[in-house]
């Protein structure tokens, strides 16, 4: 397939670390998380004039509170960028992060920019309960103010209720579909965060995150984990999936630098955006929407599974990850070799730039040319995008 006529580069990545629902990040607001980010990545690279950055896109799942609707706006100004610079935010979930990436290198690629900053942020701990607006004033009954941490609220009743399904219970269908066993579920968030402390502690991180309010490590690894310990956690959802096999609730934010190869950023970029893919089906199959999503961003970027050398999937459920694993047939020892959201929490708006950030940090290192990010998405999508190093390759 075609290059495009400006092709979009990632330049730098950053992320604050990942704090655990009610930890170290509790009394920080998503839009002070969301500035940090954005002002590291600016800062990072010294060839850049503030004011030359096109435009400011993050991805934000909830919306309803501190975060003010439009937080990419609201960093911007408490980051102490230019007023001129815009921003603006998406709203795909779980993907909204990497849903900011697309728009940014769709941008630099029509030339519509130079430089974009794209990433997200999620307070999870900080996100409010809703009290729904009464059709008539003065109810005479309760109300009840639903949490927006996660998952569906304020149902539509004309919503098929096997669409409305828990995550969980979404997964515990996808396990039943599959036969993942949880002896195999456990044993891979074992692996996440076994990976993650070696990650943490030979320094892979030490440039990817920058620490915030006190915190400079994820806060949700367990480096002692093992097999029998998750082994007697009880299920969540009546079958397999339980606290220690899927992702926990998490605060965090992340940047990606984007621009194009004329941009001046003073750096050399990292990773060309190769293909983007997005793919959707049936809410309760979310898990697994994220193959076919891998799939058109490797048909979108002219190459196959056999060339890819680096794989960041994010480990919403263990379950769906090794349901979309087993489908690619891709080598395991190449994805999330850095541990993954189980271990490090998955702060939904965030979740997109970090795994971008650690692909190209992985790519770098690696020396593959290829690489693939991809993360599922609730009530049933899911998308990818597929990095070529512009380094040097083995």
């Amino acid at each position: 397939m075609p290059s495009p006529a400006s092709p979009a580069f990632v330049y730098d990545a950053v992320r604050t670390p990942f704090g655990k629902f009610g930890g170290a990040l509790a009394e920080t607001r998503p839009d002070d998380l969301a500035a940090t980010v954005v002002r590291a990545v600016v800062d990072r690279s010294p060839g850049l004039d503030p004011a030359a950055v096109d435009e400011v896109v993050l991805g934000l799942a909830n919306g309803a509170g501190e975060d003010n609707r439009n937080v990419a706006r609201m960093a911007v100004l408490l980051a102490g960028l230019p007023t001129s610079v815009p921003g603006s935010t998406v709203n795909r979930l779980c993907g909204s992060g990497l849903d900011a990436l697309f728009a940014a290198s769709r941008a630099v690629e029509t030339g519509d920019a130079d430089v974009v900053v794209a990433g997200g942020v999620e307070s999870m701990t900080r996100a409010p309960w809703v009290l729904p607006k009464p059709s008539r004033a003065f109810p005479a009954g309760d109300v009840t103010a639903p949490s927006t941490t996660l998952g569906w609220r304020l149902v539509n009743p004309r919503m098929p209720k096997e669409w409305t399904v828990s995550l969980g219970g979404a997964n515990e269908l996808l396990q039943q579909r599959f036969g993942i066993s949880r002896d195999r579920q456990d044993e891979f968030a074992v692996r996440s965060h076994r990976l993650a402390a070696a990650a943490w502690d030979e320094g892979f991180y030490d440039e990817l995150v920058v620490a915030v309010d006190g915190l400079a490590r994820d806060e949700g690894i367990r480096a002692d984990s093992t097999v029998e310990r998750l082994a007697g956690l009880k299920p969540a959802f009546g079958g397999t999936i339980t606290a220690g096999n899927a992702s926990p609730l998490s605060d965090g934010a992340s940047a990606v630098l984007v621009g194009s190869a004329s941009a001046a950023l003073g750096r050399e970029p990292l990773a060309r955006v190769a293909g983007r893919g997005a793919f959707a089906l049936d809410p309760q199959d979310f898990g697994f929407a994220p193959v076919e999503a891998a799939n058109r961003a490797l048909a979108r970027a002219g190459i196959g599974w056999d060339q890819v050398g680096a794989v960041e999937l994010n480990e919403a459920f263990a379950v769906q990850s090794l349901a979309c694993l087993d489908a690619w047939k891709v080598d395991p020892d190449i994805v999330n070799t850095r541990g993954g959201a189980i271990a490090l929490g998955h702060p939904l708006g965030a979740s997109g730039g970090r795994v971008v950030g650690t692909l190209t940090e992985r790519m770098r290192r690696e020396r593959v040319r290829w690489g693939v990010a991809a993360i599922c998405i609730g009530v049933g999508q899911a998308l990818a995008v597929v990095l070529e190093n512009a380094g040097e390759t083995r």
